[in-house]
């Protein structure tokens, strides 16, 4: 078995100050997910985790970043910032001194404005990300993409991922325009998450028929392309993580996927973690390893 680094995982407290989601409407999640239960869910084949932010509050980072500290499975934190504040950039600096802080994610997905991520008033605290080397999770959905776009050219500096492969309509089967859109993103250099699909297909629908989308993903993305759980949220699905660990391997073995690649090593590289399952996590540099400048793809 492959030993797997986690590109996209959770952990919530449900009495955590500011916890929002998930609802009691959320029946097979609602309720505390932490690291034992991560453990417990993922073995034997979890060696490395991307713990990422699920509420957009100061409160819910510092606790993941704590909790974090003490969890050597945690390899790194993406977290929170209110990117329109007067003190981001202040508070970005002091987050990005956490050893394992990697990165943030604006909950854009949440956001009316599609372009919310275009606006002057974040550019100081982008500014700061990149100069303390910290990546950026898009949580977009395909309305976004045009603009992610946008942003990508205006920032060709900055490490960017796409979390969930944009998430396509996958109940319907739809492909377009997101096919074409999210490949104009890979060759503009950025970094995209095989995640979140299976909560984006109607219940009952089959792994397989996620096929067309993971073929694409791994044609366009390559060794760009990274695998997450999106654990406990997989669950809402029907499946647990190692069937949905199952079943994106299939699909990415049947795609001519580099395995190796998306189950760690583009992970790894992006995120700029330790390389070695015995050494301490959090001790590499922030900046990330795979990535250079994007500006030569956009000229």
């Amino acid at each position: 078995m492959t030993r797997v680094i986690d590109a996209h995982q959770h952990f919530w407290s449900l009495t955590t100050p500011g916890h929002s989601w998930p609802t009691t409407a959320e029946v097979a999640i609602h309720r505390d997910f932490l690291p034992q239960d991560l453990t417990e869910a993922t073995s034997p084949a979890l060696v490395g985790t991307i713990l990422v932010q699920s509420q957009p509050t100061d409160q819910d980072t510092d606790w993941l970043i704590a909790l974090a500290d003490r969890t050597p499975l945690v390899r790194a934190v993406v977290g929170w910032v209110d990117l329109t504040a007067p003190g981001a950039p202040d508070r970005i600096k002091a987050l990005a001194a956490a050893p394992k802080l990697r990165g943030l994610r604006p909950m854009l997905q949440s956001i009316p404005d599609t372009d919310w991520l275009l606006q002057p008033a974040i550019v100081p605290a982008l500014e700061a990300m990149q100069a303390a080397g910290l990546r950026l999770d898009a949580l977009v959905q395909p309305r976004h993409l045009e603009m992610l776009a946008r942003f990508v050219e205006r920032w060709p500096d900055l490490p960017i991922v796409i979390d969930h492969a944009a998430k396509p309509d996958a109940a319907n089967g739809t492909l377009d325009p997101w096919r074409a859109r999210i490949a104009t993103l890979s060759r503009l250099g950025v970094h995209c998450k095989l995640s979140g699909l299976r909560t984006e297909q109607a219940r009952g629908q089959p792994a397989a028929a996620l096929a067309p989308y993971v073929d694409h993903l791994v044609s366009a993305f390559g060794e760009r392309l990274m695998w997450g759980s999106d654990w406990p949220v997989v669950l809402m699905s029907g499946d647990d993580w190692h069937q949905w660990y199952a079943d994106a391997r299939h699909l990415a073995v049947q795609a001519g996927a580099d395995v190796a690649s998306l189950f760690s090593g583009a992970a790894t590289r992006f995120y700029g973690i330790a390389t070695d399952d015995d050494a301490a996590p959090g001790l590499q540099p922030h900046r990330c390893a795979g990535f250079q400048s994007r500006r030569r793809n956009i000229q």
